[in-house]
């Protein structure tokens, strides 16, 4: 395999996020049961792709780019383009060979974006099975964010909501264990390179 000898195991994922937040448990008086307003019901939608970089011997890396939509109707997702630039920006700053693991998403399918990773010789690119985001660590990333950044929140804009995730997202980037315990959660194993074949 070209990409896989010492190279970065890097999962990917987009998720969705809308003004209306996302609830979770939390504590009040007995008797005072906590309302979340929201103002409306907009429809506009953040989109974020995030990749979550696995090497032994390096820190677990985090990296992301969300995609605001400025319709109104805020369901545009990323273009293929979109994730090649993402993949090139995350080449720059891992600095090394790339394996991508990634679902079956029809944009990860399209014609330029197999000519893309055919015509890298850093990046091999793998699909998960059809159906089993619990392969998938990144998935841990969207749950942690929803059950605490975003949690019982009203954004009353779209800026807002760009604002606070990208703010949780960040300090997501400097907890290390976290980023970890969204791998182990999946069950699969620790990258290694004991094998010494190419």
């Amino acid at each position: 395999m070209r990409a896989a000898r010492d190279a970065w195991l890097v999962f990917e994922d987009e998720a969705g996020f809308t003004l209306t937040p996302p609830t979770t448990r939390t504590w009040a008086r007995r008797g005072h049961t906590p309302v979340v307003h929201v103002r409306g019901r907009s429809r506009r939608r953040l989109s974020v792709a995030a990749l979550l970089c696995y090497k032994p011997g390096h820190p677990t890396r985090l990296i992301h780019r969300p995609r605001a939509d400025p319709r109104r109707d805020g369901r545009k997702s990323f273009a293929w383009t979109d994730y090649r630039d993402l993949l090139q920006a995350a080449h720059q700053q891992l600095g090394g060979n790339m394996v991508l693991v990634w679902d079956n998403l029809n944009t990860h399918l399209a014609a330029g974006m197999r000519r893309y990773i055919t015509d890298r010789d850093w990046l091999t690119a793998y699909q998960l099975p059809s159906y089993a985001p619990d392969l998938n660590p990144v998935e841990g990333i969207w749950s942690v964010l929803r059950r605490t950044t975003l949690a019982n929140r009203a954004f009353a804009d779209p800026h807002e909501l760009i604002t606070a995730v990208r703010r949780g997202l960040r300090q997501l980037q400097y907890r290390s264990n976290v980023l970890d315990g969204c791998l182990s959660g999946t069950g699969l194993p620790w990258p290694h390179y004991n094998d010494t074949t190419h």
